[in-house]
């Protein structure tokens, strides 16, 4: 974890994984960081404010979390605004980096697409309203977070996944340009916290 300033902190997959963990809850960061992409690609706006209780209900089974974690959730959220509405391009799914496993990579990639396709479908009730792409984005990503969890560690596979993780990267900026409300306030890129 990265101190980016007194009362911001840039969140990595491990060291939120790691936070979530000592504080002896059981939900994936992936997971956590694909539902609150999933709520703001599927139109959730940066104002609306009930998305840790929203994560609480689905992942937590309605039961508090701490205040450190909810900080941190926070700053998660505020993280993932800034990177969807960056013009580099910069944001990327919360999973583990290249130094772990192909196969922890694929988990948390399957979970990560597993929270966005749950926190965007909150959003959107109904798909018949969404463009052809988006709905393809969606049924592509139900059938990526199905993917079979035994992956060999050869170069195919690596490969194959990096193709799939940009992929999904892309495919969710997609969904954030089609139904995503950018803040009303066009100096939030800057002012995000």
């Amino acid at each position: 974890m990265t101190d980016n300033n007194s009362t911001t902190s840039l969140f990595d997959f491990a060291s939120l994984q790691a936070l979530i963990t000592a504080q002896g809850v059981q939900l994936h960061a992936s997971e956590v960081h694909g539902v609150m992409a999933g709520l703001i690609c599927g139109g959730y706006t940066f104002e609306e404010n009930n998305y840790v209780t929203l994560i609480v209900d689905l992942l937590n089974n309605g039961e508090n979390l701490s205040s450190k974690l909810n900080d941190a959730f926070q700053s998660v959220y505020s993280q993932l605004w800034q990177a969807i509405l960056n013009d580099d391009f910069s944001f990327a799914p919360l999973i583990a980096d290249d130094d772990d496993s192909l196969a922890e990579r694929s988990k948390g990639l399957c979970a990560w697409v597993q929270g966005f396709t749950l926190g965007f479908g909150l959003q959107q009730k109904s798909t018949k309203e969404l463009s052809a792409d988006v709905q393809e984005v969606l049924t592509d990503f139900i059938e990526i977070a199905n993917l079979a969890e035994e992956v060999d560690e050869d170069e195919d596979s690596e490969q194959a996944f990096f193709e799939i993780a940009e992929y999904v990267r892309i495919s969710a900026l997609l969904c954030f340009s089609e139904v995503g409300v950018p803040p009303e306030n066009s100096t939030a890129k800057t002012t995000l916290h």
